[in-house]
């Protein structure tokens, strides 16, 4: 749901810089979360995109250094038969932060504006009301005080190609790929009128859309977790100081007998054996 051609010609990060940018980053998204966690604030950060811009990277380097049990990573599977008949958002709400939260959704509500539409997964007129609502949806979380964040990918359809036969020719990637994917192939203008019509409707000053250029994921990564950074007041939290307590003496305590039988065995040594 991008442009046609990406003419972006600047050459590609190279390794070194990006991985060194990169992991200072990863060291402010951790003081990002402490923060958001210490001011009981709730961030939410939505990850929309052509399949194979590179979101899913993008969600991994945010997450790696980050606590599971504050940093959460919604990827929602295809509605049940009951959720089908809930309020479209209803599934969302649910997964929503509570104080001290951050949600990362890797695809989000925002199916029903693209797959959904272009699939034929919903009706005209479901279409039609969730372009209606999701900017009310949107204003109330905003007016409830979580700070929402929108990030669109953009990949050229010559990338998008490149990128899935690497995943075809990858069996530890092939998973990523799909019938649907392939299919984006076929109906790529077909996704761009939808992401159009979804910008009209859905770019609105409360919650606006923020497009990140992704024919180089490096680049990709650094200029969209330097926005996320930059757009959150956040602030070093002081923690309070740490000692690693002396262990007590042992009291006598005596450890029952060993059974190999129930221990993982040692294939690592063979790899010991061999250097």
């Amino acid at each position: 749901m991008g442009g046609t051609h990406n003419e972006d010609a600047a050459p590609k990060l190279r390794r070194k810089p990006y991985e060194k940018r990169l992991f200072h980053l990863q060291g402010e998204l951790v003081k990002l979360q402490e923060w958001v966690r210490f001011n009981g604030e709730r961030l939410v950060v939505v990850f929309e995109g052509r399949d194979a811009a590179g979101k899913g990277s993008t969600i991994k380097h945010i997450a790696e250094y980050l606590n599971p049990r504050v940093t959460r990573i919604v990827a929602l599977p295809a509605p049940t038969e009951r959720e089908r008949t809930q309020w479209y958002f209803q599934r969302y709400v649910e997964q929503l932060p509570a104080a001290g939260e951050i949600v990362l959704f890797d695809r989000s509500w925002y199916n029903r504006a693209g797959v959904e539409r272009v699939m034929g997964f919903c009706t005209p007129d479901e279409h039609a009301r969730f372009l209606h609502q999701c900017p009310i949806f949107e204003r109330l979380l905003v007016e409830d005080g979580i700070m929402l964040r929108k990030y669109w990918f953009s990949v050229s359809d010559e990338e998008q190609e490149r990128r899935f036969h690497a995943r075809l020719s990858d069996p530890m990637r092939r998973w990523k790929l799909s019938t649907m994917d392939l299919e984006s192939i076929n109906r790529w203008e077909d996704y761009s009128r939808a992401k159009d019509e979804m910008l009209v409707h859905t770019d609105i000053p409360e919650a606006p859309w923020h497009h990140v250029e992704s024919e180089d994921k490096r680049r990709a990564r650094i200029n969209m977790i330097s926005h996320l950074l930059a757009s959150v007041p956040y602030r070093e939290v002081e923690r309070p100081p740490l000692e690693i307590p002396l262990r007590p003496a042992a009291t006598g305590y005596r450890r029952p007998p060993r059974r190999p039988e129930t221990y993982v065995p040692d294939v690592a040594i063979e790899l010991i054996r061999d250097t």
